[in-house]
């Protein structure tokens, strides 16, 4: 009779251990739906100026900032991230699409590296994660056959033949040049790409003479009639999310060096039908699935009246430009259109300072220039004497 009493209070036990369990579950899946609904309507996040963050050494800096521009990185020697992304351009390209491995052409725009290690996702199809892993998104670049078609073994090797990267690679990271600390001193190069005394930062800060009165009129448009921080929120004017915007295809990706590029991309990314695509998929191409077909990343608007042209494929040549295609709700036949591009009802001179606000998002030039770092200025090829030396 007591084991049988035993037994069943084991019995009831259990069930009531079974039952908070289940009911700890329940409400734990509660509260998880909760917070996910209140993130999926909190609305945008305020602007916020740039953090100070901390920089590499210089020694890092100085070997990295050379890599930038080292077109002996490249499979042919014929191509440096420089190519691309031109400090006199606001580090992004001054043409609607970009040049891609000399014998070939691509299909995008390039964007800025200004302010990347503050970028949630790398690329238009957001298909690298940004954050502070500068480092892959240069590996992924430079060993991508349609940007630089790097080989990471040559690299090195051909790096080691160049006495002063040799010294300047162990004075930094205490090691010889290879493939690995190359796309470290990169990343860490491109750290220092950060946006210096911008109008909006100082602002945000408590300098309430850093905007004109222009701009700031066009603060308050860009937060409320225009509705741009629906998209452009936050440290970076990013939500950092896809989103199709009815930007109309831009017809030179079918030029056939551009569309070989196309397609040869999206098969490497694993893209259905890729052979048969009209457009570009975008970020359809990060995730498969149908509803982001056409979709791509918020860009950042920091630096933005630097880096003329705009959208993915450039077709938009002015900020003027872009202003008037929002305005007007983006185009209207466009298919999977988000439902946050409408018309907006702006007049002449709100459009005038909604351009005036979006000038104030660019700071200081940097100071850098192409015309430095020329194939002739770089350090060259040294034939090494290797008999004696312990290697």
């Amino acid at each position: 009779m007591t084991e049988r009493r035993w037994s069943v209070d084991l019995t009831v036990k259990r069930n009531f251990a079974t039952q908070g369990v289940v009911l700890l579950t329940l409400a734990t899946c509660v509260v998880l739906g909760l917070l996910m609904s209140a993130a999926a309507t909190a609305g945008p996040r305020p602007l916020a100026p740039l953090p100070k963050v901390k920089m590499p050494s210089k020694a890092k800096v100085e070997v990295g900032k050379l890599m930038f521009f080292e077109k002996r990185l490249s499979g042919d020697a014929d191509r440096s991230c420089a190519d691309c992304h031109i400090p006199e351009q606001g580090w992004a390209f001054p043409e609607p699409l970009s040049i891609g491995y000399p014998g070939t052409l691509h299909y995008r725009n390039a964007k800025t590296v200004l302010n990347a290690r503050f970028a949630k996702y790398f690329y238009w199809d957001g298909r690298l994660d940004g954050g502070n892993d500068l480092p892959t998104q240069a590996r992924d670049s430079m060993t991508d056959s349609h940007f630089m078609a790097a080989d990471g073994r040559i690299m090195g090797q051909r790096m080691k033949q160049i006495p002063q990267y040799v010294k300047m690679f162990k004075k930094a990271y205490g090691k010889e040049p290879h493939f690995g600390v190359i796309i470290k001193a990169l990343g860490d190069f491109e750290k220092t790409l950060v946006s210096r005394n911008v109008p909006l930062d100082k602002y945000l800060k408590g300098d309430k003479n850093a905007l004109s009165a222009k701009a700031k009129q066009g603060l308050a448009l860009f937060e409320g009639k225009a509705g741009c921080i629906q998209c452009h929120d936050g440290l970076m004017l990013s939500d950092g999310k896809p989103h199709a915007t009815g930007v109309p295809v831009n017809p030179d990706i079918f030029e056939v060096k551009r569309y070989t590029t196309l397609r040869s991309q999206q098969m490497f990314l694993g893209t259905p039908n890729y052979y048969n695509l009209k457009q570009d998929p975008g970020f359809f191409a990060t995730e498969k699935n149908s509803k982001f077909f056409g979709t791509f990343v918020t860009p950042s608007l920091r630096e933005v009246s630097k880096t003329a042209p705009y959208m993915h494929n450039g077709v938009l040549p002015t900020l003027e430009a872009v202003v008037d295609f929002y305005n007007v709700g983006g185009i209207r036949e466009a298919t999977n259109k988000d439902p946050l591009i409408r018309p907006l009802g702006l007049s002449g001179s709100e459009k005038t300072a909604l351009v005036e606000f979006l000038k104030s998002l660019a700071g200081d030039d940097l100071g850098y220039r192409t015309a430095d770092y020329t194939a002739d200025k770089m350090p060259p090829y040294e034939l090494l004497k290797w008999v004696g030396k312990d290697n």
